[in-house]
């Protein structure tokens, strides 16, 4: 028996490939299938079994495009419908791979399809659960990502409570848990950057495990401080109950070089949005003007997704050479299909021809420091309001990236604003949006909050839960 966590960084991600006596099973499949093709005919083992815990919301899966290179059959939960041949299991339905059993345990919560998973070795001993976004590292999923409009959140929280207590902390404690994601996911609020752990090591750490907590609590701490979805997540799920567009073939669509001409004409008649995916300090170098940028050097799929208002939206690239398909690989996993190509030569072809290019200021931490000890000045922070609460400086306002679209009124345009996040990615987003959209007098502090605490900036300055200056 060999079980391979297959950890995507950039989505906090876990697929899981499993192995047995010649045959496999693939648990939450990426959207590109040929890794787990090659996988398997390197093993010389035949996918017999492609399990999806449930619709997921975060990423496109590779379930259906995978069942049908392998000739596999496609495992859901109790509850599920889909568009495309897929088997529904019952709750405790046994599935054999090899000398091993995959048992579906239906763990409703996360959505009401939710299943987990339990494999049982060629000894008959409960190994590991596959939990999905039942149960995270620390955390377990949030209850408002159902595709469903006849559940209220409420309801769904209260199931997950009966699900964990009822099918999940029966287990032996010695059984291992890998989740779907890990720390850096918006499918939960606090997990952990461990990608996998045992129920006993839970049990202990997990809040939301606690032998003394009712319903009630649960169903209040669970709800506490929950963000809003991004707006792509409901796209994506539907992609996966539905289906969508073979990869190979996107693939092919989208990895088109692009002349000036071309480009261009994309940009004003199919009203393409022009994604600039290098660092962020090439960017902040040059750019053309009004392009967004999201590089793939961070959670780029995510954040496109997060951005964007539709998916479907034309989307031409300015990218790296070598970099092309890499960028719409990661496109395609949060169901961007529509990407037209890329700029043959990138920037600098832009520039040769004599096209016009922009600039944003960035200055160093301690010049910013240095700044505002000596005056007032506007402060937009655009970290998450959870790192916003643990520490932020006095009079800075808070416009998490995410809803940089709906906060454009607080933003003063009259005056200039110093723009950070943590590390200097989120904020260069921010201001590719703000600028795109007429802001125009911003300034990125580089190196972000991290930055920004090494300096001798006083203490005083800092505003926190814990320590509130007056």
């Amino acid at each position: 028996m060999k079980i391979e966590q297959l950890y995507t960084s950039c989505l906090a991600q876990g697929a899981y490939y499993i192995s047995s006596e010649g045959e496999a099973a693939i648990i939450d499949p990426l959207r590109e299938s040929q890794p787990y093709v090659d996988k398997a005919e390197n093993d010389k083992v035949k996918i017999k079994y492609v399990f999806e815990t449930h619709f997921h919301a975060d990423f496109v899966s590779g379930h259906v495009d995978l069942a049908r290179k392998t000739n596999s059959t496609i495992i859901f939960g109790p509850g599920a419908k889909t568009d495309y041949p897929c088997h529904i299991a019952k709750d405790q339905e046994e599935f054999i791979v090899g000398k091993i059993k995959i048992r579906a345990i239906h763990t409703p919560g996360h959505t009401p399809e939710s299943t987990t998973y339990l494999l049982i070795n060629e000894d008959g001993n409960n190994h590991a659960i596959f939990t999905g976004d039942t149960l995270f590292i620390g955390d377990v999923g949030r209850p408002d990502l159902a595709i469903t409009n006849n559940i209220t959140k409420e309801e769904l929280a209260g199931n997950l409570y009966d699900s964990l207590r009822n099918k999940i902390m029966t287990l032996e404690d010695n059984v291992l848990i890998y989740p779907a994601h890990g720390a850096g996911s918006a499918c939960g609020k606090n997990m952990s950057d461990e990608t996998f752990s045992t129920l006993g090591e839970q049990r202990k750490s997990n809040y939301a495990l606690r032998d003394d907590m009712t319903k009630a609590e649960f169903i209040g701490e669970l709800l506490e401080g929950m963000p809003p979805p991004p707006s792509y997540f409901r796209q994506n799920a539907l992609l996966n109950k539905n289906g969508y567009n073979n990869f190979d073939d996107v693939l092919v669509k989208s990895n088109k070089a692009l002349t000036i001409d071309e480009f261009k004409n994309h940009m004003v008649s199919k009203n393409s949005l022009v994604i600039d995916v290098r660092h962020q300090n090439e960017f902040i170098k040059k750019h053309i003007p009004n392009s967004l940028f999201v590089g793939l050097n961070g959670s780029f799929a995510t954040w496109v997704g997060t951005i964007i208002k539709d998916i479907h939206q034309p989307i031409i690239l300015i990218v790296d050479k070598g970099k092309e398909e890499e960028a719409i690989t990661r496109l395609a996993r949060v169901g961007c299909d529509n990407c037209l190509g890329y700029l043959d030569g990138g920037i600098s072809a832009w520039e040769k021809s004599g096209n016009p290019t922009s600039d944003l200021e960035s200055i160093s931490a301690n010049n910013f420091v240095e700044m505002l000890k000596l005056n007032k000045i506007n402060i937009l922070d655009v970290r998450k309001e959870s790192e916003f609460e643990t520490q932020h400086i006095e009079s800075s306002i808070n416009s998490p990236l995410a809803e940089i679209h709906e906060n454009l009124d607080l933003i003063n345009t009259n005056e200039k604003s110093y723009v950070h996040c943590a590390g200097g990615y989120r904020s260069v987003i921010a201001i590719s949006i703000l600028k795109a959209n007429g802001i125009n007098n911003l300034i990125n502090i580089a190196g972000g909050f991290n930055e920004i605490k090494k300096t001798n900036l006083n203490e005083n300055c800092y505003r926190s839960e814990l320590t509130i200056s007056n």
